[in-house]
């Protein structure tokens, strides 16, 4: 049985075949989604930096399982590696105080407070004033006189709270 499987993936093979590389891929698609099942709903979802990093490590190292440049199973377990310690982190950012969690997660950047627009901020971060007008349009405003915040969340997008009228 291992014999039939080491030849059906390839595995101490020095090329693989066509269909060696697609059988490959539905392992590692399987295998991928088993892996993020261990991991949380917010790995892609809420795409922090750390949310990217893992996943333009995560398909690399997948990638690579596919197309037979690394090792097919310690691949696999590298790709479960990643997202445990992406687990973990999170868990740290979350259970702990002071500088880990803004570390690993970032912090949101207030830019208008009480319809004042805080100009160093957006020097800091290189944001412009078409980007702020962009965001005001989105959050449904026209002045930023008219908002009681708005900030740039660890996400990157823009949040924009409407004063009470």
């Amino acid at each position: 049985m291992v014999n039939f499987l080491d030849t059906l993936l390839g595995i101490g093979s020095d090329s693989l075949t066509w269909w060696q590389m697609s059988i490959r891929a539905v392992v590692v698609f399987i295998a991928a989604l088993l892996i993020m099942r261990v991991g949380n709903k917010r790995i892609f979802g809420k795409h922090t930096a750390f949310d990217i990093v893992l996943g333009i490590i995560y398909g690399s190292v997948l990638s690579r399982a596919i197309t037979g440049n690394s090792p097919f199973w310690p691949t696999l377990a590298a790709a479960l590696t990643l997202v445990l310690l992406h687990r973990f982190l999170a868990f740290l950012a979350y259970s702990t105080s002071g500088f880990l969690g803004p570390f690993i997660k970032g912090d949101p950047v207030c830019l208008i407070k009480d319809g004042k627009v805080q100009e160093d901020e957006l020097k800091k971060l290189n944001l412009t004033e078409n980007d702020l007008q962009e965001a005001l349009r989105v959050g449904g405003v026209t002045d930023a006189k008219d908002v009681a915040y708005g900030c740039l969340e660890r996400s990157g997008n823009i949040s924009i709270v409407k004063k009470d009228s």
